[in-house]
């Protein structure tokens, strides 16, 4: 047997006690390479979000921040590897610049750097990473030009670029007509400059869903070919900028849900009246100051044609003119009798003209009293959203005055009144219809279901007419408002019930007496969304069809309020308990005008109560469904817009459209403003419509809630923006789960569109969110 020399067992000695290579090395990836190469180039990292990248980690999978997926290789008897997809290092206020080693993430689809200040240009390599979907880098201090030739070319797949609030500069160039693919464009708060090519927006128009070019330096006029992009939702943003000339009557041909934003340019000439142009609002055009025509309160000037004087003979002076033009006058005399006929003539047609607009003025007032009766009758059997014309209800409500005036005498016309005695001193009930007919008594001694108690009074069930007719009572108490707000209130509640519409529960009747007040409205009678989307024993989920119809007539309710009611109502409280179901789910907006009541009542909330008040005391005006306790996170606070959250704000209408956003995303999701989605469960289903697919296994790590955040915006609104606009979530993860369960196949496309309409009514900027108006006519396209 031979011996190992001893100089080679010392040789293999050390070589065992000498410590392996760094897995860098050896096993550290192309991926794992390429996002050290972005630590190295932080340089602050103040909340230490890149703490666990380390080259000793051999998997960047495992890093904070880094999402991985499972990719087939192109080798089929290959496993599939996992590959960097998504990097999300937003909102930890690191320092340093973005690395084009970045575009060697060849599957990376989400790449998240926003809110932090980061500095330096936008790396034209970024193309390389073709198979990037979104790209999120606003709120840092990015300067240089945008490379849009090398990022529409060399990324097919991108579908959302927001770049905003950064410090850009340079041209928009007709390459970005490349992006055709791009579905949200958001470029406002640079420096960018010079005039908007028309060329871009044709090649973009089968995509683009949002554009934001505000906050710029862009000049010129408005491309006229904005309006060819028909598939925009939300607000088309040109604001805060340079534009110049007129409005383009193309931009009527935007879709009817767009929100235009021109403010803060120079602008001039007529608002175009056709499309929708034609329904915006005058916020979309102030601070221009040469524009005129409706909204604005600025009429436009007609401008008289030029007057032409015939001129002189050529060669002549001046001197020569006017003595020829003496002479002219002394050869043709005026006649004194033809002057006198003259006079006559004139005021002959003056006396007729008086006379035929007196005629016309009594015509038209006889007319309007005697479609006034008519519509009491009539105005039931209305469907749909009222017709009314703005520009002759006038502008910014200014027809409370006249509308609801308080003669007495209109008041005896309008409504039974009697005098009754009640609660301890004298009283009137008042009849807002003249075939209702009930008597005080009745109304407190007749047999009750309680519906619910809360801090707006009781809410009971009283059958009256010979025990036909079940009405809704809310007894709203004793409170201190004595004899001289009796008026007001009255005048108040006449207003709410001249409140006539289909999907808005109607005001029958009131009661004041000074330690005393009802409201007798119908009686709706099978409960209300909130104990419809919760589930009753027994019976199966809301179907698509039925939430759609619920949604739509919501819309149609609060639209009515919005536009043609006495007041213009601002609802106040739009939530699920406050929207009554028919027994064919026909929804009934409910307590419209209510907190109004009892401020003037001087009934103010029972604070002793338990806190939050249940929701059938702010819904059960007419609902049939006892109160049942809320989930937490589900009371009215819930729904309410981030701005009506402020200490004496003053109420909106906007605030109803942000809180009708929260009902339709519950409609949607099933889950309400404070749900904890980390946990939902994951549900498969089908849609008849294209479906959507992910590649692989996907692990996030990131522990981010970047986009979306802001103070009072509830938490199913920013999950469900950051799953359209950030992760690309399939909408089968976002629907309510029971609703899959009720139907496997759902119309992805009615889906969607759902889901875009309530993602424009929670803007966070109110300025930014629809109006009712529009929700409703939007929403009445889906599915017709």
């Amino acid at each position: 047997m031979r011996t190992i020399p001893a100089t080679i067992l010392l040789i293999l000695l050390l070589l065992i006690a000498l410590p392996p290579p760094p897995p860098s090395a050896m096993a550290l990836t192309a991926d794992g390479l390429a996002l050290l190469a972005f630590k190295a180039a932080v340089t602050e990292d103040p909340t230490s979000a890149l703490s666990s990248w380390s080259e000793s980690d051999a998997d960047p999978c495992r890093w904070s921040g880094v999402t991985c997926a499972n990719i087939s290789s192109a080798q089929p008897q290959q496993p599939p590897q996992p590959r960097v997809v998504g990097l999300a290092v937003a909102g930890k206020n690191v320092s340093g610049y973005i690395p084009s080693e970045l575009g060697s993430l060849l599957f990376l689809r989400r790449l998240n750097l926003h809110d932090n200040r980061l500095t330096g240009a936008i790396p034209a390599a970024l193309s390389n990473a073709s198979s990037l979907h979104s790209l999120f880098l606003y709120n840092n201090a990015l300067t240089g030009v945008l490379p849009v030739a090398a990022l529409c070319s060399g990324l097919p797949r991108l579908r959302n670029l927001d770049i905003s609030s950064n410090a850009l500069s340079g041209e928009l160039p007709l390459e970005l007509r490349g992006c055709r693919g791009l579905q949200r464009l958001v470029l406002s708060g640079n420096r960018f400059s010079g005039e908007v090519p028309g060329g871009i927006w044709p090649e973009m128009a089968p995509s683009l869903q949002q554009l934001d070019i505000s906050s710029n330096t862009f000049n010129g006029s408005v491309p006229p070919s904005l309006g060819m992009l028909g598939k925009l939702f939300g607000t088309l943003n040109l604001s805060h900028n340079e534009f110049s000339g007129v409005v383009p009557p193309e931009l009527g041909r935007l879709p009817a849900a767009v929100a235009l934003d021109l403010r803060f340019n120079n602008l001039s000439g007529a608002i175009p009246q056709m499309g929708s142009l034609a329904s915006q609002g005058p916020t979309a055009f102030l601070n221009n100051p040469a524009l005129c025509g409706f909204p604005l309160q600025v009429a436009c000037r007609a401008v008289p044609p030029p007057t032409l004087s015939p001129a002189p003979p050529q060669n002549t002076s001046p001197s020569t003119a006017a003595a020829a033009a003496d002479q002219g006058r002394q050869h043709h005399p005026i006649k004194t009798n033809l002057i006198a006929l003259i006079s006559v003539a004139d005021a002959a047609g003056v006396a007729l003209v008086g006379v035929i607009l007196v005629y016309i003025y009594w015509k038209v007032k006889d007319r309007k009293k005697s479609r006034d009766h008519d519509d009491e009758d009539d105005e039931d059997r209305k469907q749909g959203l009222c017709r009314c014309m703005w520009a002759r209800r006038g502008r910014g409500g200014s027809r409370d005055e006249s509308d609801d005036g308080g003669s007495s005498d209109d008041d005896e016309e309008e409504a039974g009144v009697r005098k009754q005695g009640g609660g301890g001193g004298d009283g009137e009930l008042v009849a807002i219809d003249k075939g209702f007919r009930v008597e005080l008594d009745e109304l407190l001694r007749s047999s009750a279901y309680v519906l619910g108690k809360g801090g707006k009074g009781i809410v009971y069930k009283v059958v009256v007419g010979g025990g036909s007719t079940p009405v809704a009572v809310r007894r709203l108490g004793g409170g201190v408002g004595g004899a001289d707000r009796r008026k007001e209130f009255r005048a108040e509640a006449r207003a709410m019930g001249r409140v006539r519409h289909p999907n808005v529960v109607r005001l029958r009747a009131f009661y004041w007496s000074p330690d005393e007040k009802l409201v007798v409205t119908d009686f709706v009678g099978n409960g209300n969304l909130a104990t419809a989307l919760r589930g009753r024993s027994g019976e199966p989920a809301l179907s698509w069809a039925a939430r759609l119809k619920i949604a739509k007539g919501a819309a149609r309710g609060l639209a009515h309020l919005h536009e043609c009611s006495p007041r213009r109502f601002v609802h106040g409280e739009v939530k699920p308990s406050n929207i009554l179901l028919d027994a064919d789910f026909t929804p009934r907006v409910a307590d419209f005008g209510l907190v109004r009541l009892l401020a003037i009542a001087g009934c103010a909330q029972d604070t002793s109560l338990p806190q939050p008040p249940p929701p059938s005391s702010g819904g059960l005006l007419g609902g049939a469904i006892p109160y049942t306790k809320p989930a937490p996170g589900q009371g009215g606070a819930g729904y309410r817009a981030p701005e009506a959250r402020t200490a004496g704000a003053r109420p909106a209408q906007k605030w109803d459209v942000f809180s009708f956003g929260v009902v339709l995303l519950e409609l949607l999701t099933g889950r309400g403003p404070a749900s904890d989605h980390a946990s939902s469960p994951s549900t498969s289903a089908s849609f008849s419509g294209p479906a959507s697919s992910s590649t692989g296994t996907t692990t996030d790590r990131s522990g981010s809630g970047e986009h979306g955040g802001g103070a009072g915006v509830p938490e199913v609104v920013r999950w469900v923006r950051r799953g359209f606009e950030e992760d690309s979530r399939p909408v089968a993860e976002m629907v309510d789960p029971a609703l899959l369960r009720a139907a496997p196949t759902l119309p992805k496309k009615e889906l969607v569109a759902a889901f875009h309409a309530a993602l424009a009514c929670t803007e966070a900027d109110p300025e930014l969110r629809p109006k009712m108006k529009t929700v409703a006519e939007s929403l009445d396209k889906i599915g017709s």
